[in-house]
């Protein structure tokens, strides 16, 4: 029986075993690779509360479709906000930008709608709006509230203001002429400038409705004016009635106006009847101070040119005032004033805020200033007055508080004040006492005066009392006498009269003759040697035959 030996090799062979980790790092890394090529980003959402939000659980969701999921719920540093992360597919990339909007839906009850009941037995859902800003955002603020108007549905987006909310509130119609052709998506307090902001969106294609001369104005409810013609009563349609609403329209006497776009600023008017009162929207501010009393100056009294009402008083500035620190001077207090371009005939548009700007400051160079008047004597109410005065004295034109500055001069009362004070500081600074004391000199002296004549007087009298003036007097009686007697004979009844009379005849004849004859030796100076009709020469008788 042969032994059989083992053979040893020293060459190296593949064992097959090894195929399968190979495959498993080859598949794994493919996995890790495809993973990373292929996975959506991550993107991190801030919300007042995680209301119905589970990590691992809830969607995001665009159209009903899930594109992303939740992975993680969390405290912002701040303790504030709640910080959520969702990882989104990677075909959503291009939904993140700038602008895009997201919010949790859940069941709400409003006033308009009921909405979200789906979300009752499938829990709630992040929501997506695609915006249309710039790419690349990961960090987004998430919406409290839902939008009522997808963010790239066709129409116009609008902000209205108001200095009170009204009953005007989100989800709350527009309509035009009675018929639903909007919403109020949104409603804020902006503290800064005390305004009630509302977010609108007209729907296309009734967007072409609204131009830069439309006017919006509350129908909320029922307006009932009970006047001496009667009681009129306005209403919108039902839903405005019950739910509120906002109507707009192109007021009669308005340009047409350009199309709005997106972002215009209108104001909401509280009623119709107020937007009648005021219908213009662009205003002009300025400043005008006054020195005398503002008693009866309030806010919403007229500003006139002429008589033309051309604006309105905003306010009296006195807390500028105040802490300007300018009242212990006695410093005029500032009214601020504002002009409507529209009053003017010239259009409504914020363009021509700088016009009028403009003009009123080149107006200010020739004269124009603003004064107080009396525009109620019963109740005491003032106005604003603007009209040119080319005998004002010029200032320098300064602002307050950022505004223009209108120069104004006193009027009416305060006008009288102020020249009853100008004429008693030039009393106060005559030199009186210099003046009395010449006064006082002059009386002296006019008193000596009088004690003079006093003594003449006395005199006099003396003379006339003497017997030598009384004979005197006599004496003159007696030579008039005399002198009547005298020219009585010489009247034209009197007989030396008559004579004078033929006297007089006689020598205005013998004067006719010297003249005639003066005037013949002018003609003929030999006339006292021949005579002045001569005759005429003879004529021979000629021969007979």
């Amino acid at each position: 029986m042969s032994e059989l030996k083992p053979e040893i090799s020293s060459s190296r062979r593949f064992n097959a075993i090894w195929i399968v980790p190979v495959v498993a790092v080859v598949i794994g890394i493919y996995m890790v690779v495809h993973t990373k090529l292929t996975e959506g980003p991550q993107i991190t959402i801030s919300f007042t509360s995680a209301d119905g939000i589970e990590a691992g659980k809830t969607k995001l969701r665009y159209r009903d479709v899930d594109i992303g999921i939740v992975e993680s719920v969390g405290l912002s540093e701040s303790m504030e906000n709640v910080l959520v992360t969702v990882k989104l597919d990677r075909a959503a990339t291009d939904m993140l930008r700038e602008d895009t909007r997201f919010w949790v839906v859940t069941a709400r009850i409003g006033a308009g709608a009921i909405t979200g009941l789906g979300t009752i037995l499938s829990g709630a859902y992040i929501q997506i709006d695609p915006g249309s800003g710039k790419e690349g955002a990961r960090n987004f603020t998430g919406l409290e509230v839902p939008p009522l108007t997808p963010a790239d549905a066709p129409g116009v987006r609008l902000v209205l203001y108001s200095e009170d909310a009204g009953s005007v509130s989100a989800g709350d119609a527009i309509v035009y002429h009675g018929f639903k052709v909007g919403r109020i998506e949104s409603v804020s307090f902006d503290s800064k400038d005390k305004q009630v902001r509302y977010d609108a969106f007209v729907d296309a294609p009734y967007n072409d409705l609204v131009t830069t001369s439309t006017r919006f104005w509350n129908v909320s409810g029922i307006s009932v004016d009970a006047s001496a013609a009667g009681i009129r009563v306005s209403t919108g349609s039902l839903d405005t009635i019950l739910l509120g609403g906002v109507a707009f329209d192109t007021l009669p006497g308005l340009p047409p106006g350009d199309k709005a776009e997106s972002g215009a600023i209108y104001k909401l008017n509280a009623s119709y009847a107020e937007l009648e009162e005021d219908p213009f929207q662009y205003r002009a501010y300025f400043i005008t101070r006054f020195t005398q009393s503002l008693r009866g100056l309030e806010p919403g009294a007229p500003v006139e040119y002429r008589g033309i009402e051309i604006g309105r008083v905003q306010r009296i500035l006195i807390k500028e005032l105040a802490l300007g620190r300018h009242v212990a001077r006695g410093s005029a207090i500032p009214v601020l004033i504002y002009l409507e371009p529209g009053r003017l005939g010239v259009g409504d548009s914020p363009e021509l805020i700088e016009f009028m700007q403009k003009t009123v400051r080149q107006g200010m160079e020739v004269g124009l200033r603003a004064s107080l008047q009396t525009g109620n004597l019963l109740t005491g109410a003032l106005y604003v007055s603007l009209d040119f005065y080319p005998d004002a004295q010029l200032v320098e034109a300064e602002e307050f508080e950022g505004y223009t500055v209108i120069p104004s001069i006193p009027s009416g009362l305060g006008r009288m004040e102020q020249q009853v004070a100008a004429l008693l500081d030039k009393f106060n600074a005559l030199p009186l006492e210099t003046t009395v004391g010449e006064v006082n000199r002059v009386l002296v002296g006019l008193d000596k005066t009088l004690v003079a004549m006093t003594a003449t007087l006395g005199s006099l009298q003396g003379v006339l009392d003497q017997d030598s003036t009384m004979a005197l007097t006599a004496e003159l009686n007696a030579t008039l006498a005399e002198l009547r007697k005298a020219l009585a004979g010489l009247s034209p009844d009197s007989a030396m009269g008559d004579s004078l009379t033929s006297s007089l005849y006689e020598l205005n004849r013998t004067l006719r003759n010297i003249e005639e004859l003066t005037r013949t030796l002018g003609k003929q100076p030999n006339a006292l040697l021949f005579p002045v009709d001569a005759p005429a020469d003879p004529t021979p008788e000629a021969n007979a035959p």
